[in-house]
Formats: C-alpha cells, sequence, structure tokens
C-alpha cells in the first residue's frame, strides 16, 4: 500500500542526488509531488519519472537563496493541488576548505542562504497550509551539523543552523498538530561534495572526505522515506554515527580522532 496515498508533497532540491531518488521512491498512485530546484530540464526529467510510477508531479525552477522563489514554489504548489501536507526542506550546497586557505567569505554567506534560509522561508510560506492539514516538516541536515569536521568551517554552522531552527519550531508547533523530522545523514555517495565550494569559491571538483563506505543514495532515501511515513522525530542512519554522537558526549577527544580519520589528508 502507498503510506502517501492523497498526500500533497513538496521536495526542494530534487533534480539530483538525494532529492531526486527521494522523489522516485515517493513517487506512487495517488501521490502528488511538487518538485523545485534550479537546473529545470534535469527537474523536468525525474518529474517524468515520477510521473511515470504513477504520481501527480510538476517541476519548478527555484533558487531557494531567494526568498521571493520560495514563495511562488509554495504558492505554485497549493495553486495546483489544493494544498500541502509534507514540505521536505533537502536543497543544499556543499564546501570544503581549511579556514586560512579561504580570502573571499561571500560563498560562506551564499552557502548559509542556501542551507538554512532556503529552508527558513519554503518553511514561513508552506506552515499555514501545514497546520491546515495537520502536516508535517522534514529537514534534511547533515552529521556535519552536529560534529565539527576540518574544512567545513562554512558547511557545518550552515547545517547546524538549519537543524536547531527545526528543533527549536517542533517546540513551538507543539500544540499545532505539525510534526517535524530532522535527517541527519552522514557520507551519501552523491556530487554534491564534487560541486560543491572549494577555497576560491568554485567547484571544489573534488572531496575532501574519504568516500570509502559511503552510503549508497537508494538506501538514504530508503531511510527518509520511512522516517516521513512514521513522522519520526529524528532519524541518524548509521549505528557507527549514533554511537559517535553519544561518544561525543562521553569522550569528545576520541570522537575527535574519528573525525579527523574521516577527512581526506592534503
Amino acid at each position: 500500500m502507498n503510506a502517501f496515498a492523497q498526500k500533497i508533497i513538496a521536495l526542494t532540491g530534487a533534480s539530483e542526488g538525494i532529492g531526486a531518488e527521494l522523489a522516485r521512491q515517493l513517487a506512487a498512485e495517488g501521490t502528488s509531488l511538487a518538485l523545485c530546484a534550479r537546473n529545470f530540464s534535469r527537474l523536468e526529467a525525474v518529474a517524468a519519472e515520477c510521473r511515470a510510477r504513477g504520481a501527480q508531479a510538476f517541476a519548478v525552477r527555484c533558487d531557494v537563496s531567494v526568498e521571493s522563489e520560495c514563495k511562488a514554489f509554495v504558492e505554485q504548489t497549493v495553486s495546483n493541488f489544493g494544498g500541502l501536507d509534507i514540505l521536505v526542506n533537502n536543497a543544499g550546497v556543499s564546501g570544503h576548505a581549511r579556514f586560512e586557505e579561504v580570502t573571499d567569505f561571500a560563498w560562506y554567506e551564499q552557502m548559509m542562504r542556501i542551507n538554512y534560509f532556503g529552508s527558513l522561508w519554503c518553511t514561513r510560506y508552506a506552515l499555514p497550509h501545514l497546520k491546515a492539514r495537520r502536516g508535517q516538516l522534514v529537514a534534511i541536515s547533515s552529521l556535519a551539523g552536529r560534529t565539527g569536521v576540518p574544512g567545513r568551517t562554512a558547511y557545518s554552522p550552515s547545517k547546524a543552523a538549519q537543524s536547531l531552527f527545526f528543533e527549536v519550531l517542533r517546540l513551538e508547533l507543539k500544540q499545532s498538530g505539525v510534526d517535524v523530522t530532522i535527517v541527519y545523514p552522514g557520507i551519501v555517495a552523491t556530487a554534491i561534495r564534487l560541486r560543491g565550494y572549494g577555497a576560491d569559491g568554485k567547484p571544489a571538483g573534488k572531496s575532501g572526505l574519504k568516500e570509502e563506505g559511503a552510503m549508497s543514495v537508494a538506501e538514504c532515501a530508503r531511510q527518509i522515506v520511512a522516517a516521513i511515513a512514521s513522522r519520526k522525530r529524528d532519524l541518524v542512519m548509521t549505528l557507527q554515527a549514533r554511537a559517535g554522537l553519544w561518544l561525543k558526549l562521553a569522550a569528545p577527544d576520541l570522537v575527535d580522532r574519528m573525525v579527523l580519520r574521516a577527512v581526506k589528508k592534503v
């Protein structure tokens, strides 16, 4: 049975990676999907796949770093489908550079606009519609937002801001019927780190992390879909990650060593 039958779902950053796979796994007969991203041609191809699986799906070109475009995406979703049940804030950008290598911090600000403000703006305009249907907010954050990682002085704070925003909002919405699910993926086998910022603000073209043993996109999306279906509070995807977060409290120096081992030596 389709757990999302008759549900209207808006998903940001759906043109590739985790977002595209989430769209495909959510797509089924009776589900309505509004998908947005900056690359419209790639996004429309994902929407077509979703329609082939029986879902209603449409694509909207949207840059979540622009508040007016976030508002327009939500408005188009509601106009097309008549409401909104679930907003998945997935759009994000990566970056990897040692702090002292960076001379122009403009991309730090842009990363915050995408990873934090993009979620905030989409959520602000979606919230009245979600409250009307006792819906659900989903934030795709990162383990890097829970534990500092060398080379992530831009990325980790942006994801920490995103996750803490949704933790606070969860409390504010306690009596509203709107649930908040925060997802903390680790290293997932996508191109996000290759396309993310390098020290000069241009696409890095390489990952600053060791990619061996990265979780597949399909498995990552599968766990997220299950967490959305059960309206789970938080999702940390592996036993190792859950143990690491506990150890951070009990043995922080050990966690520091574990994190350093996950970073490539330059």
